[in-house]
Formats: structure tokens, sequence, C-alpha cells
């Protein structure tokens, strides 16, 4: 499976490389990065990412992700990057977001008619994007559909370990974890960061296929 990661200058570092670290570790998963020009992207923390492709060179892929940071800010009214990743999005079999990419996701269009969530500390903004989407305050993170969402940066951990039982069943999950020797949430509610607890109920942040 190919995992397509979408870099842009002023992303969060831990929202791409705490996922990427997990999902790394599940055999025949291969990850890419893409920009919108190749070569180093700089994020929030200074560290640059050579992305080795252009979102333009790329038709398909298996799954799209997406991280949040400062640099969403601006995406969001940028037409050509947002009707570039609808089109990645519309293609890919599974879409996947981690903290204010949930924002970039739903100004391309992509959570329309699903449930999703973003980060605390901005979740009005990311929240003010997309026509029909059902925005829970209370979830760790969110699967409806093909589209998988998750909170704040650390959040895409616990997202990609529940991606991983998922797709790969209980035993490959509890087997990287230990290689990354981390514990994960395993429950989307178990939310401690949520700033609403009227927002969601158990049901509606259960993944539903």
């Amino acid at each position: 499976m190919k995992i397509s990661v979408i870099l842009f200058e002023g992303f969060e570092l831990l929202d791409v490389f705490g996922p990427v670290e997990l999902l790394s570790f599940v055999e025949g998963w291969e990850i890419e990065y893409l920009a919108l020009v190749p070569g180093p992207v700089r994020s929030s923390q200074s560290a640059r990412v050579v992305a080795e492709k252009s979102l333009a060179e790329v038709e398909e892929t298996d799954m799209l992700l997406v991280p949040g940071g400062r640099g969403t800010r601006g995406l969001v009214e940028d037409d050509a990057f947002l009707t570039r990743l609808r089109q990645l999005g519309e293609n890919a079999r599974w879409v996947a977001s981690v903290c204010t990419g949930s924002a970039l996701l739903a100004a391309a269009g992509l959570l329309e008619g699903h449930r999703a969530t973003s980060n605390k500390r901005a979740f009005n903004w990311a929240t003010s994007f997309g026509s029909d989407v059902t925005w829970l305050s209370r979830a760790r993170w969110v699967h409806s559909g093909n589209r998988w969402t998750s909170s704040g940066i650390s959040a895409g951990i616990d997202m990609a370990a529940a991606f991983i039982r998922h797709l790969r069943g209980e035993g490959e999950a509890e087997r990287i974890c230990q290689i990354a020797e981390i514990t994960v949430r395993t429950d989307s509610l178990d939310d401690p960061f949520a700033v609403d607890t009227r927002a969601s109920s158990p049901a509606s942040a259960m993944s539903s296929s």
C-alpha cells in the first residue's frame, strides 16, 4: 500500500512523523512525501523534509495523509492547492488528517457528509470549513467511512494505531506498538483534552465502515 504524505511550509513535524513511525513498520506499506514543489519543505519546528514528488506528479494513492500546522492558515485560501488535494483525495482509498489538516480536507470538500475532528486549540477555526461536516469536539480520532481525522498533534499516533488495527488486526497493531515502545489510546472517546463533552455521544465517534 502506498501512503502519500502532503508536506507544506509550516507543517507540524509530529503530525507527520508520529503516524509515519507506526505506519512504516507495516510490511508492504510504503511512504512517499509530496509537496507543491519537490525539494526541502520547512516544518513549523524549522526541520526540513525532502518531498520527492510534486502533487501534480501523482494521480492516485492508496492513502492520503494531511498534517496540520501553521501553514494550513494560508492553504485554506489556495485554490490551486485545494483543487489538487481534492483530486488526490477523491482517488484515494483512504484519506486521513492530523490536527488542522482536517481544515484543509474540509476546505477541499473532502469531508462532506462525514464526521470529523480537529485540533482543540484551533477547533472553531477548523470547523468553519465545509458545509456538511459533523464536527466532534470530544474525539481523539474519528473514523467515518474511508475518512480518518484526529485531534491535535500527538493524537495522530493513536489514529495511526487504530488504522493499523482496522486493516491488519489487533495483533499487528500490538506488535508495532511493542516495537515503538508506546502505549496508545484504543478508545476514540478517551479524550482528556476535549473542550465540550456535550458535542458528541459515545455512539457518534465510533468507527463506521
